[in-house]
């Protein structure tokens, strides 16, 4: 007899039953010890990290990430799923801030900086049994009771030697470059930290009169949409081959390019024009008093090939400390570098009106003085894209710093080489948003000044400046002038290790950086084994990964810091097959924020309808990179088309197979002696079957389950409606034995 079935369809409770039988009897495990002699496919899990609550998004990654290797399991492969948790940098710095009622580095000073460490290290797993049941409870097959975690000292110690490989390559570098910059956090970021955190905002654009020395009423008219820099102006820049004017405009002559004379309001008369390259040399007055002494070295007009007519006059004015083509027009030139902002994005004493202000609220200030004193020609709003922090949403600064950087420009050509022999699902990341990102791909900002993360491995000489990469715990062991048994791989307790200078024999100490914490997350493929201080064989068979799958934004992460360390280190890509997901929206399709008040909570939709009924929906919907409308009616028709269809068809062979006692193992009938019908379908299976495969081979997963649910569809609505006279027979022939056996 087939146990009898309900005809709630209430799957929640079913669900913890099973749920229930796979902890009791270790399915999971089991899947894995019983394909020992398997071959490998090779998943990689990108860490999240456990000191913030999972999400509805958090939930249709690890989803897809289940299904691609539990299918792999299937079809007779061995797949080791090791969980990891990204515990540095940041997102735990600025949670601990909070906790404390603490914000930045003053502060963290103030408080302590052993302390503080402490307190980071103790959070990182505030949420990690919330992260454990929504990991359980949506069927995700990871092993989390051995997960690679970035803060251990094993973990810490493979990111040394690869920093240790890079630095011997002659790849990692100190340099003064202008970098984004975050005033609130007090530390730069990467190129790919600062991709994530872009927004569209209204900012003051200003048109400036810069008065041309020794002519009377005559300007420069100069446009720029970051005011707070215009103190720091140390000259303008023109294209030596752009057309330029002079104008009689308004009582005043103004000189512009001729291509960008619709900015001006109003009427005007052209009395000369000439080549840019004309412009060149030519002396101005600085339109702002605070550095007066380095009129010698500045205020002249040079020629960039940066300038455009897109917007703005066509003349650019130039601060070295704030702009990376500033930087190098200054260098060029040898331009001071003015830089009248503190590490807070405050404006110094020089700065005498706005001292102490953040620069970008004293813009108001700057352009009220400005047209107090007729500089300003005019000011309006300006919609632009602008970089914000990524964790603490402060606007950033491009500031002058002195930082250490991955020379990532040097493997430009070989990263754009590697990644057109990676399968990217859809086909179009490849060349697109990834492939673009490489193609301006600039050095890695890597040093962080902050506390909780990897140290920097850089220890330099105090007398003879020798530098110098720790690569193993051994080696600092070996290098240090006083001998340790254990250490913590964390501030401030590798800060107090004084090594012997292997040049000149004084004390060497450690760089006061730590590193980027997507540094650390991009070195699991080999950090999660300790290699290759233990498991090389394992590294060995278990590296590149089949495949991987994140979130979007993660073609900024994660995706690009494992390829560039990989490439940097192994010379190839560290994964075969990425399947890139999209954002979860809300009903309307409106992005999913606490801010709109739009977030659904993922345990309301598994309490009520069922990780089943949320799998097969993520699954169904839309492709898994599309954005995906995430709402509970959605959720319920998806349920009601496919679980439902099945559950009630399932329910109809139970109610009469248990009416006529019916046991398939008593019974065998070639599909030649059944009918065309029972043909037919035991046909669809099979191609079903094929076609299944081949899409999730092909990591189609949509296609796959649409195909499937095409297949139930058919089942319910052919096979059974034409079939049921065949099941109320009273006689059990041939014909009844193969409506069953089907």
């Amino acid at each position: 007899m087939f146990k009898k079935v309900e005809p709630t369809m209430n799957f929640v409770p079913i669900e913890e039953k099973v749920l229930d039988f796979w902890n009791r009897e270790q399915v999971f495990k089991k899947s894995i010890e019983n394909r020992k002699d398997a071959p490998n496919y090779v998943f990689y899990e990108g860490p999240p990290t456990a000191n913030g609550m999972p999400h509805a998004g958090h939930v249709l990654t690890r989803v897809v990430k289940d299904l691609i290797p539990r299918y792999k399991t299937m079809t007779g492969f061995r797949v080791d799923r090791k969980a990891g948790w990204d515990t540095h940098g940041l997102p735990v710095e600025l949670e601990v801030e909070k906790q404390l009622g603490i914000s930045g580095k003053p502060q963290i000073e103030n408080y302590g900086v052993e302390d503080f460490i402490k307190k980071c290290k103790n959070s990182v797993f505030t949420y990690e049994q919330e992260w454990r049941k929504m990991t359980e409870r949506v069927g995700f097959w990871i092993d989390m009771d051995n997960p690679y975690v970035t803060y251990h000292n094993t973990y810490i110690e493979s990111v040394w030697w690869a920093l240790k490989r890079i630095w011997e390559k002659g790849l990692l570098y100190k340099g003064n470059k202008v970098v984004p910059y975050c005033p609130r956090c007090g530390t730069s970021l990467s190129s790919h930290e600062v991709a994530q955190g872009y927004k569209e905002v209204e900012d003051p654009s200003v048109f400036a009169k810069f008065p041309v020395a020794g002519e009377e009423n005559t300007y420069f008219l100069v446009w720029t949409t970051t005011p707070w820099t215009l103190p720091s102006n140390v000259a303008l820049a023109v294209k030596d081959n752009y057309i330029y004017v002079k104008v009689e405009h308004n009582g005043e002559k103004l000189i512009l390019a001729e291509g960008r004379l619709e900015v001006l309001d109003g009427e005007y008369t052209i009395i000369d024009k000439f080549p840019g390259e004309k412009l060149v040399s030519i002396k101005y007055e600085p339109i702002f008093p605070f550095f007066e002494d380095e009129k010698d070295r500045a205020y002249y007009v040079v020629a960039a090939d940066f300038v455009t007519l897109d917007d703005g006059t066509g003349i650019v004015h130039i601060a070295p400390a704030f702009g990376e083509d500033d930087s190098r027009v200054g260098q060029k030139y040898g331009f001071p570098v003015l830089q009248p902002v503190d590490a807070q994005g405050k404006f110094t004493e020089e700065v005498s009106p706005w001292e102490g202000m953040f620069v970008k609220d004293a813009d108001k200030g700057i352009l009220k003085d400005l047209k107090n004193r007729n500089i300003l020609y005019k000011s309006q709003k300006y919609k632009h894209s602008y970089p914000f922090c990524w964790r603490c949403d402060t606007p950033l600064l491009y500031y002058g710093r002195s930082s250490w950087f991955i020379k990532t420009t040097a493997i430009r050509e070989k990263l754009l080489e590697i990644n057109k022999g990676i399968n990217w699902h859809p086909e179009h990341i490849r060349d697109g948003r990834f492939g673009n990102f490489l193609e301006n791909v600039i050095d890695w900002c890597l040093s962080r000044e902050r506390y909780w993360g990897t140290p920097l491995n850089i220890w330099i000489c105090d007398d003879c400046g020798h530098q110098h990469a720790v690569g193993s715990i051994q080696e600092l062991k070996e290098m240090s002038k006083e001998p340790f048994e254990d250490i913590e791989l964390h501030k401030p307790y590798v800060d107090d290790v004084t090594l012997e200078c292997p040049k000149c024999g004084s004390d060497m100490k450690r760089v006061p950086e730590v590193i980027d914490c997507w540094f650390d997350s991009g070195a699991m493929p080999f950090a999660q084994y300790h290699y290759p201080f233990e498991n090389e064989d394992y590294f060995d068979k278990h590296f590149p990964a089949d495949f991987i799958s994140e979130a979007i934004d993660q073609t900024r992460g994660w995706f690009y810091s494992l390829l560039v360390i990989s490439t940097l280190l192994f010379d190839k890509s560290p994964y075969k097959n990425v399947l890139v997901m999209g954002h979860i929206l809300d009903e309307q399709g409106i992005k999913m924020s606490k801010h709109k008040g739009n977030v659904l909570d993922p345990w309301k939709v598994l309490d009520e309808q069922g990780a089943d009924a949320m799998r097969w929906y993520l699954y169904v919907a839309s492709p898994p990179w599309s954005p995906s409308r995430f709402y509970q009616d959605a959720v319920s028709e998806s349920q009601r088309r496919f679980l439902g269809t099945l559950w009630n068809v399932y329910s109809f062979f139970v109610l009469y197979a248990n009416i006529d006692d019916f046991d398939p193992k008593q019974y065998s009938l070639d599909p030649t002696d059944r009918s065309e019908m029972d043909r037919w379908l035991l046909s669809k299976v099979n191609s079903v079957n094929k076609k299944v495969r081949q899409e999730m081979d092909n990591l189609d997963i949509t296609s796959a389950a649409r195909t499937m649910e095409s297949l139930i569809d058919d089942i319910s609505n052919w096979y059974v409606r034409r079939s049921r006279e065949r099941y109320w027979k009273s006689d059990m022939d041939n014909d009844k034995i193969a409506a069953y056996l089907t």
